[in-house]
């Protein structure tokens, strides 16, 4: 696997964070938010496709990821995530939503969640608290990372 200078196969800003991509030739194996940088040129084919993805994520909030990601995580967290892929654009799930849907506590919910490889492509930014408080997001429950969750939630119209 062939690594840019910044570590990553390439490197997105977006207007508050910037999106490190690790990736092969043939799958994405996780997505890092990252404090603004500048962009890392993508250095492979598939490293290309997911900047241009993000890209068009960025610019239109309705947009559909169709990238190949590769399987990790328990059986449980593949659950989760799942039902969270499902959460259209512009919507949102508490934490207890997707818990009761799954048939389990929201607590594990939220680790699941903190556990994602691949935010945005699996939009966990849509998970919140109970009563519309943002919760936590990425394991973090404040700074920059609530800084992005913030920022994602108001770009598809929260």
């Amino acid at each position: 696997m062939r690594l840019s200078t910044s570590g990553y196969q390439a490197i997105v800003a977006a207007p508050c964070f910037s999106v490190g991509v690790v990736c092969d030739e043939a799958e994405v194996l996780r997505l890092d938010y990252l404090e603004p940088r500048p962009e890392a040129d993508p250095v492979n084919a598939l490293a290309a496709e997911t900047v241009r993805q993000l890209h068009a994520y960025l610019t239109d909030p309705d947009f559909s990821f169709g990238l190949p990601l590769r399987p990790s995580g328990t059986a449980f967290q593949r659950r989760v995530w799942d039902e969270i892929a499902r959460i259209p654009s512009r919507q949102t799930r508490s934490y207890g939503d997707v818990a009761r849907a799954l048939h389990n506590a929201p607590r594990a919910v939220g680790q699941a969640c903190g556990a994602n490889p691949f935010p945005l492509v699996v939009p966990c930014h849509r998970v919140i608290a109970a009563g519309g408080g943002l919760g936590g997001f990425s394991r973090n429950g404040s700074g920059f990372m609530l800084d992005v969750k913030r920022w994602l939630l108001a770009h598809e119209g929260h």
